[in-house]
């Protein structure tokens, strides 16, 4: 129920053809206040182009929520607390993210909502399968685990998703990036460009 939230650089309101547009070709599970935004940038012939390559991929349910989206408002970036969202892991993921990780193959989430959730379920031994509830909150100083590279958007400041690229990349790398996608004219937010952190 509500309105899909198109970005400003839009300039219409939201129709009936929005609601399949702002969803991932891959989407199974209802349940997220948002479209994981980074997946929108995959068609099938995509994801079939990089089967075609070797690229193996596994999926992830997170269901967002809308505390991901609010901006950090307090003066030490510990005192902010996300809202307690609910993920689920297949055991078939767990299991290729294991010989990934035995095969020295590196992991790319695509998008900081699948790579939120592998983060969350990393425990003792590995990526735990089932499902389970995260408030994880990545920021600059965090150690990564589970994934090696990352597929995301161009994220608004003061937001927990620029502070979890920022730790990924490093500040001052995500800086320098931010700062020529505001040149060069870039679109952020939910149907914009896209980057790739190797």
């Amino acid at each position: 129920m509500g309105h899909i939230p198109l970005p400003p650089y839009i300039k219409r309101e939201d129709g009936p053809g929005d609601s399949e547009r702002y969803q991932t070709v891959y989407a199974k599970v209802t349940g997220s206040a948002a479209s994981p935004t980074a997946g929108l940038h995959f068609t099938e012939e995509l994801l079939d182009a990089l089967r075609d390559r070797g690229v193996e991929r596994a999926s992830v349910t997170l269901h967002v929520g809308l505390g991901t989206f609010l901006p950090v408002r307090s003066e030490s970036v510990e005192a902010h607390r996300m809202h307690e969202e609910e993920y689920s892991v297949p055991a078939e993921t767990a299991r290729a993210v294991a010989r990934a990780k035995a095969e020295g193959r590196p992991v790319l989430a695509v998008g900081t909502t699948s790579l939120r959730t592998l983060e969350s379920a990393w425990g003792e031994g590995g990526l735990k399968e089932g499902p389970g509830r995260t408030r994880i909150f990545i920021y600059p100083g965090y150690r990564f685990k589970a994934v090696d590279r990352l597929f995301t958007n161009f994220h608004t400041p003061r937001s927990t998703l620029l502070m979890l690229v920022s730790a990924f990349a490093g500040r001052e790398r995500i800086l320098e990036t931010y700062a020529e996608a505001v040149q060069m004219r870039y679109r952020f937010f939910s149907y914009g460009d896209a980057m790739l952190i190797l």
